[in-house]
């Protein structure tokens, strides 16, 4: 943002004044909408001495047009306001209340508690650190009050390109944010702070807001044209084969939920080769899945035996899933290794197989054919020698670093799973929900991914595809059967109505 301001006043000749016009004014139009109507309606506007603080004030002005009773307090001097700022509050012409020392903050909790609204505007997105001193103070004043607030541009004390809240933070009914969104407004914790989000337009070129953006809201036009409705002269041929290499004593389900997943998601036909004792149990769970027993260690996991045979089942069909269920027997580990090295078809990488690659993450670079790897953040963690905490400190860098430097597919699972491409490109995913924390929910999406890998779309819309529909059947079932007890089988159920929802362009 701070280059794209810089841009714009500079080489669009767009004044720094005008931009901060067209933010508040746009801020205006949705607080009407989200308020209205607003005549003599009670609206608080605490404002900063920086620019936040210069959007609250055009706010302020175009609240008290449209007949609200607008009361403005700024947490600091009226003679430190400077720059764009200054001009904006110049333009105000009315009455402004300094919080300027300690006294002064029961009668801004009072204000506070007796508005109809709050409107936060004071620190943008160049703050870093925790607020403190009187911002903190009003900070807390603001949350205390109960009443329904809206940001301007982020939440004040939000770091806004990680989502991380370093301390005290506003909570946020409605944030509008300005030109693009920021990726702590999608990321938690900060996306918990944000409330509901809009992108107000303050009058620089879309093409510019878009140059040189490499972190990107997933949506569901991103993938809807690769799911067109099915000609008349079809068959299961073409749709694709799976096969899915998954299971072990005990973990038998893993492999049912992928490959009942995989056949929900569409694909013609899919195979489960599972260690030969528990193939009965597997074969059980349906009757439209095929099902290949492989040799199996002591343990009842696959041995290294099992290889040519998976080898042989892959060179006959589209794609591979690799993982569920898989278990960390040393010998089974060695044998996920040698199938993600030597596989010829893409494959889609989950659980246990990657555990198998943890300190081996050299094998994917020159496998023959694209990887698609979904982790957990602690499967990432593992596989990277690093901790959770560090791998969630940063989610989105996390995953493009990872593959570039080792050229695959990512998805890293979580609330707002983030995706990853190997030209360092990075999606985040808007679906999903806390139902879906569950066991079996990521064999599901493991299914998924490999179905649309079968059915013939690349690594990275497969994968997208695999997570905003994946999100969309949980929250579909959600909507049905609440929150509490939903399991992975429940959104396997709405697949169906997740890809109905796509093609209708009801999909987020």
């Amino acid at each position: 943002m701070r280059a794209l301001d810089a841009r714009a006043i500079q080489q669009l000749g767009i004044p720094g004044p005008q931009l901060m016009e067209h933010a508040g004014i746009g801020a205006a139009r949705w607080i009407a909408r989200e308020w209205g109507p607003l005549r003599r309606k009670s609206i608080v506007i605490v404002c900063g001495k920086g620019n936040n603080g210069g959007d609250g004030f055009v706010v302020a002005r175009r609240l008290r047009a449209a007949g609200a009773a607008v009361r403005v307090l700024l947490v600091g001097r009226r003679m430190d306001v400077k720059g764009d700022a200054a001009q904006a509050l110049a333009r105000w012409r009315g009455r402004v209340e300094e919080i300027v020392a300690v006294p002064a903050l029961p009668a801004l909790g009072r204000a506070l508690g007796e508005a109809h609204g709050i409107v936060d505007a004071l620190l943008g997105t160049g703050v870093t650190g925790a607020p403190h001193g009187l911002t903190g103070e009003a900070i807390q004043a603001i949350n205390a009050a109960g009443r329904p607030v809206v940001s301007l541009d982020v939440p004040s004390g939000l770091d806004s390109d990680r989502g991380l809240v370093p301390g005290l933070t506003v909570r946020a009914t409605l944030t509008t944010t300005f030109a693009a969104y920021k990726r702590g407004l999608l990321l938690y914790p900060g996306a918990a702070h944000a409330g509901r989000v809009e992108v107000v337009d303050i009058g620089i070129p879309p093409a510019e807001v878009a140059r040189g953006i490499s972190t990107f809201l997933l949506d569901a036009s991103d993938i809807r044209a690769h799911f067109p409705p099915r000609r008349a002269d079809t068959h299961k041929g073409s749709y694709g084969h799976l096969v899915v290499v998954a299971g072990s004593v005990g973990k038998s389900g893993a492999a049912g939920l992928t490959g009942r997943a995989a056949l929900r998601s569409g694909v013609g036909l899919c195979t489960i080769g599972t260690p030969a004792s528990q193939q009965p149990i597997v074969a059980s769970f349906g009757m439209e899945h095929m099902t290949e027993p492989l040799p199996e260690t002591a343990g009842q996991a696959l041995s290294l035996e099992a290889r040519e045979r998976i080898l042989e089942l892959a060179a006959r069909v589209e794609a591979v899933a690799l993982g569920p269920g898989l278990s960390l027997d040393p010998e089974t580990q060695a044998l996920a290794r040698a199938l993600v090295t030597e596989v010829k078809q893409p494959m889609v990488v989950d659980a246990d197989a990657l555990s198998a690659l943890a300190g081996h993450l050299e094998l994917l670079p020159p496998a023959p054919a694209p990887r698609v790897l979904t982790p957990h953040p602690g499967e990432m963690a593992r596989m990277l020698g690093r901790t959770v905490r560090e791998v969630e400190s940063d989610r989105p860098e996390t995953v493009r670093d990872v593959c570039v430097r080792y050229r695959v597919h990512l998805a890293l699972k979580g609330a707002r799973t983030v995706i990853g491409s190997p030209d360092g490109r990075v999606w985040i995913n808007p679906t999903g929900n806390p139902a879906m924390a569950s066991g079996g929910s990521g064999d599901v999406l493991t299914g998924m991914v490999g179905a649309f890998l079968a059915r013939g779309l690349d690594a990275l819309t497969a994968v997208q595809a695999g997570c905003l529909l994946h999100g969309l059947a949980g929250d579909l079932a959600r909507a049905e059967q609440g929150e509490e007890g939903l399991i992975a089988s429940d959104i396997i159920a709405h697949i169906p109505a997740a890809l109905r929802a796509l093609r209708a362009g009801a999909a987020a």
